[in-house]
């Protein structure tokens, strides 16, 4: 092999390996995400970038939706990346609030789950109550039973948030990964980063 082919390889070769890791680590480790609507504010606010741990539940087999190993299902509390049930070509991000086997009720605008008031410090309420258009009032609804292998998941901005109250439940199955982090935010509405939110954990 001549001395500028050795360079050729010797150039190509790492790149082509390096982008076959960015590739795999991207469908199997983690994947970037961009918030385009404010369905998760103040949690996650428009204009938010996004990392979402997919081996938060389990190991997925490279390019495929199938889970090699599950750790375990999402929980209470998990603020998700799902396919969108309605849309399977989208994602959508919202709260796990019922799990398999839980009754899920909103009465007056509370969420009760197994007969219990639900405590959930992260929710924001629109000062206006306007309800987006084509939805109806849902501060009321239920009870429902979540069926196993199922979660009943909600937007933290609960006047703004098209879930589990109108389309119904999303498969474990699913579940793309869990949020970790916000690396990058930016103001598009006036035109600045958001450094205080960068490095952020998504709880």
């Amino acid at each position: 092999m001549r001395d500028d082919q050795k360079g050729f390889v010797s150039i190509v070769v790492p790149v082509i390996i390096l982008l076959l890791v960015a590739v795999v680590m991207r469908e199997t480790v983690v994947q970037a995400y961009k918030i385009p609507a404010g369905s998760m504010r103040p949690t996650l606010e428009i204009g938010d970038h996004i990392l979402v741990s997919k081996l938060a539940y389990g190991i997925r087999i490279p390019f495929s939706n199938d889970f090699l190993v599950r750790f375990y299902n999402p929980g209470r509390g998990d603020v998700i990346v799902f396919i969108f049930p309605e849309d399977r070509s989208k994602d959508f991000v919202k709260r796990v609030v019922g799990t398999g086997g839980e009754v899920v009720e909103v009465k007056n605008t509370k969420v009760w789950v197994n007969g219990q008031p639900l405590e959930e410090p992260y929710i924001f309420r629109e000062e206006t109550r306007t309800k987006v258009e084509r939805f109806e009032d849902m501060d009321n609804y239920g009870p429902v039973g979540v069926p196993e292998g199922k979660i009943f998941v909600l937007g933290d901005n609960r006047d703004r948030s098209y879930d589990s109250r109108y389309w119904g439940f999303v498969d474990v199955d699913d579940v793309k990964g869990r949020t970790a982090i916000i690396y990058w935010s930016w103001d598009e509405e006036n035109g600045r980063i958001r450094w205080e939110r960068i490095g952020k954990r998504i709880s």
